[in-house]
C-alpha cells in the first residue's frame, strides 16, 4: 500500500495540534483541506484514525499504528538523510579496483596512503586479475576502475589516462649488462637466464611475440603467476627479467635492482592504463580517486595521452 507522506504530515500535525483547525492554522491551509486528507488516509486503510475527546483529539487503536509507523518512517528518512550526507561529503562509501599485479607497489606504497588519510570514511576494496579479467570486471560492473598493462582494446572501456611504460630488462645491479649504457639487445637477453609470467599472460605473450619476431629463443628458467617471485628470482642473482619499471620502482630506488632499455619496437610501445566502463556513472569518491592516481601514480608519469576526469 502506497501512503502518500502529504497525508502523513497532515495526520501527525492533526494529533500534535489537538484539533484539525489548529492543524490548518500550522499548515495554513483551510481546515477543510485537513479533513478531506485526513478521510482520504481512512479510506485507504479502511479504519478510523482519530476520535475526539473532551481533552481534544486521541488517536485510535490503528492510529497509534499508524503513528508509530510515521516515526519509524521519519526515522529512516532521516537516517537516509545523514547517510547521504556524509557520503556526498566523502565520509562514507566504498571504491573498488582491479589491478594487474605489476601495479600493486606503486598504487599502494604512496598514492592510496595518502588518498585513505585524507579520506578516512572511505573503503577502498582491490583486487588482482590478468588483462582479460580486469575488463570483464570493468564491463560488468564489478569495480570501479582497472588498473593494466599493454593494452587490449574493448568498445565498452573508457580509457582515462595512458602513458608509455616500455617494457625494461630488470637486473641485478652486479650484473654484467647493468653497467652497458646504450639499450640492450634481444640477442644479448636470449643468452641470460630469465624468469617471466607463464605464457598466458599478456606481458608474456608480448615477449614471446618479439623473440620469435627476432628468431631468437630465450633462456626461460622460470614460469610464474607472481610478481613478488620474479622480483625476488633477480634480487637473489638468479637470472633477469623484464618488467615495466613502476612495477618494481622500490627495487630501482633503493638499489636493489636496475632497469635498462631493450632496443626492441614491440617493447617500446607498451602503455599503462587506466580505465572505467562507458556509461557507467562513477560515483564522487570514485572520481577523485581516478584524479589522485593519475597524478601520483609512477606508472602514469609518461606523458601519454589523458581524458579529462570529471
Amino acid at each position: 500500500m502506497d501512503i502518500p507522506h502529504q497525508r502523513l504530515v497532515y495526520f501527525r500535525v492533526t494529533l500534535e495540534s489537538g484539533s484539525v483547525r489548529q492543524a490548518a492554522a500550522r499548515l495554513d491551509i483551510a481546515p477543510s483541506a485537513v479533513s478531506r486528507q485526513l478521510n482520504l488516509l481512512e479510506d485507504a486503510l479502511g479504519a478510523t484514525l482519530l476520535e475526539r475527546k473532551r481533552t481534544g483529539i486521541r488517536p485510535t487503536p490503528v492510529g497509534e499504528m499508524l503513528l508509530e509507523y510515521c516515526e519509524r518512517r521519519g526515522a529512516l528518512d532521516e537516517s537516509f538523510i545523514a547517510s547521504l550526507e556524509a557520503y556526498q561529503r566523502l565520509e562514507t562509501g566504498t571504491v573498488s579496483l582491479v589491478v594487474g599485479e605489476g601495479f600493486v607497489a606503486d598504487l599502494v606504497a604512496k598514492p592510496l596512503r595518502e588518498f585513505t588519510e585524507r579520506y578516512t570514511g572511505i573503503q577502498i576494496d582491490i583486487h588482482l586479475a590478468g588483462t582479460s579479467g580486469i575488463i570483464e570486471a570493468i564491463i560488468d560492473e564489478q569495480a570501479h576502475i582497472g588498473l593494466m598493462f599493454h593494452e587490449r582494446t574493448h568498445h565498452q572501456l573508457r580509457f582515462w589516462v595512458s602513458s608509455p611504460q616500455p617494457l625494461m630488462a630488470i637486473l641485478p645491479p652486479d650484473h654484467v649488462l647493468a653497467a652497458q649504457a646504450e639499450p640492450l639487445t634481444l640477442v644479448q637477453l636470449s643468452e641470460e637466464p630469465m624468469a617471466m609470467w607463464d605464457p598466458s599472460h599478456q606481458v608474456r605473450q608480448m615477449v614471446d611475440e618479439a623473440f620469435h619476431q627476432a628468431r631468437l629463443r630465450p633462456r626461460m628458467a622460470m614460469n610464474t603467476n607472481s610478481m613478488a617471485i620474479l622480483a625476488q628470482y633477480v634480487r637473489s642473482g638468479m637470472g633477469i627479467t623484464l618488467l615495466p619499471a613502476f612495477a618494481v620502482a622500490g627495487d630501482l630506488a633503493e638499489g636493489r635492482l636496475v632497469a635498462r632499455s631493450v632496443d626492441d619496437p614491440l617493447f617500446q610501445r607498451s602503455q599503462a592504463h587506466m580505465v572505467t566502463r562507458i556509461g557507467r556513472q562513477q560515483p564522487k569518491a570514485s572520481v577523485l580517486l581516478l584524479r589522485h592516481l593519475q597524478h601520483w601514480m609512477q606508472a602514469f608519469q609518461g606523458g601519454g595521452a589523458s581524458a579529462e576526469v570529471p
